[in-house]
Parts: C-alpha cells; structure tokens; sequence
C-alpha cells in the first residue's frame, strides 16, 4: 500500500495506533453495539476496532519504509500509551480523530510532545473546537492545524458545507484542511480552492474487497487523479464563481444531517470495573472510552477522588447522579 500511495502523489501516510481495549470496552451492553445509520450497523464496537487493529510492531517498520520512499509517517492515538509509543518512534506529527475533539486530557497530553497538532473537527461546535485549540496552547503548542470533516461513512456532498473551511480559518487564524469521506473528486478540488492545506482520504487497493472503511476509500487510480488535479487547481486562481454550491453548502459547525449518526462514537466517562457504594473513583476503575454515553472527558479530573453513589456494574455510563 505504501509503495502504491507514494506512486499516486501522497506526501505522507498516517495511521491508527490503538488497541481495542484503549478504545473501547469488551462489553456487550446495549450501548456498545453500534446504532443504525453508519457503515458499521448492528456491530459491537470491540469487534469493529479490532478488525480495524494494526499490531504496533508494524508502525515503526512502515514509518521507515515510508521515509526511504519520501514520505512522512504519523498517526492517530488513541490513549495516552500510544502517545508516548509513537513520540518514541519518532513521528513529526500528531493526529486527533473528529471523535477524539472533546477528549481534552488526551490532547492535552498529544501537545505536550510539542510536535504539530492536526486536529479533525467532525461534529464540532465552535466552542468545542476552540476548547481542543485551547488545550493544544495550555501544552505550550502553537502548532495547530484544523481539519473540516464531515463524520459520515461515506459522506454525502451535499452534507460537506465546505463554506465553513474559510470561516474556520477566519475565525481560529490557523490553517484548515480537510478530512474528507466522500468518494467525489470535486470535493477535495473545492476545498483547495477555498484554501485548504491538507487533504486527508482513506486509501484501499481495492475497493470491492471486505473492509471497514472500503467503502469511502480511494483505489490507486481514484487516489492519483484526485492529486493530479490539486496539483494543478494550486496553479491556477481561486475559481470564486465555479465552485459547486452544492459541495460549497453554508458555514456549519456541530452535528448536523448523517454526522447526527456519529455522535455516538465520540468519548465519554465510563466506569470499567465494578464499584461498591462509597467506593472512590480512581484511574483504574473509569476511562474516556467510545462511545459517548457518559460524562464529557473533560469532567474527568473533576470525578477523580469523589465517591460512588451507589453500587456500579462494569460498562455503566458515568453520570453525575453516580458520583457522591
């Protein structure tokens, strides 16, 4: 794949450094198994993440690989572990999931690292993207790149609103990208023209084999042309008066339309491991895991050292009502 991508025109790869178990919980409650309206309907969220699981091991091997092929390497953590694996491996970046935005500990520890910051958006509201800036900046970070992202799989053009990549960039003064699941050319072609830096797309050989995220992934061919044609709009001036206003839509942010369906992905306090009346709540006994039942990961270090209300089952969503 990565000697494909690199024949294709990608400047750099990024990756998925995670475990089931730093994401999620192996837990059969309802609110682990994923709702109707996605690509993954009807799975359990353990399951999906770990067919979608690629051994550590792999990651540096690939990151050299890429490297002897002129390519950049990084990836997405997804807990505080792979943080510090890949800080190790020597990523130049950072990369933090649309569904990951909300987790501001986890950013928080992402900046410290000091390296650059790429921080997708999908069902953000304003303030929620200006709290992840924030915490990228409380880490002493100024190296922030923002990615407009509709978090549908796949994503309809019409649901784009790329209208919101200038404002974004407007009103956060930092670059914006696009992070984009549509498999329509003009989509990204739109987006550089309205001045986005990066492009980031899911890359398959083959888009008729099973896989997870086959369905809005670009083949080799797909993937080329789509840069081929960037290179060029790069040259030549802003078309204002040709863009699609279908793919252009409004300046939108938070959920709206298909991304409505993927706020149950998103990170929450959950407890994960089974509690008695009184007992303190600790590291070891509630996590920021999918999906998005619970308390906002930010509250977290507010619940630390409090006690439970009453006796909680493993894989209970954390509420204030629990917390004494």
């Amino acid at each position: 794949m990565l000697h494909e991508m690199k024949a294709a025109g990608a400047d750099a790869v990024k990756l998925l450094t995670f475990t089931p178990d730093s994401i999620t919980l192996q837990c059969n409650k309802r609110e682990f198994m994923i709702e109707k309206g996605t690509a993954w309907e009807g799975r359990n969220l353990y399951e999906l993440y770990e067919e979608l699981y690629a051994p550590w091991g792999w990651q540096p091997k690939l990151m050299n690989l890429a490297n002897e092929l002129g390519m950049d390497l990084f990836s997405t953590p997804h807990d505080t572990k792979a943080v510090d694996f890949l800080d190790e491996m020597g990523v130049p970046a950072f990369k933090v999931a649309s569904f990951e935005l909300v987790d501001i500990p986890l950013i928080r520890y992402i900046a410290a690292k000091g390296k650059p910051v790429i921080i997708s958006t999908g069902m953000g509201s304003i303030q929620e993207i200006q709290d992840a800036v924030d915490a990228v900046h409380s880490s002493e970070n100024d190296q922030i790149i923002l990615l407009k992202c509709t978090s549908a799989y796949p994503a309809k053009p019409e649901e784009m609103n790329l209208a919101t990549i200038p404002d974004m960039m407007e009103r956060f003064k930092l670059p914006v990208g696009l992070s984009d699941h549509s498999l329509e050319q003009e989509v990204p072609l739109t987006a550089v023209a309205l001045g986005a830096c990066v492009i980031e797309k899911h890359f398959t050989l083959d888009r008729s084999k099973p896989g997870p995220d086959n369905a809005f992934s670009l083949e080799p061919n797909e993937f080329k042309e789509m840069v081929d044609a960037i290179r060029a709009q790069e040259q030549s001036p802003t078309p204002g008066d040709k863009l699609n206003k279908t793919i252009l839509g409004n300046v939108s942010y938070g959920a709206s339309g298909q991304d409505k369906k993927s706020l149950q992905f998103r990170r929450s306090l959950f407890v994960v491991r089974n509690m008695q009346k009184g007992e303190i709540f600790s590291e070891e006994n509630v996590r920021s895991i999918r999906p998005a039942n619970g308390l906002p990961p930010k509250e977290f270090e507010n619940v630390l050292g409090k006690k439970a209300a009453a006796r909680i089952e493993r894989g209970t969503p954390l509420t204030w009502e629990l917390v004494s």
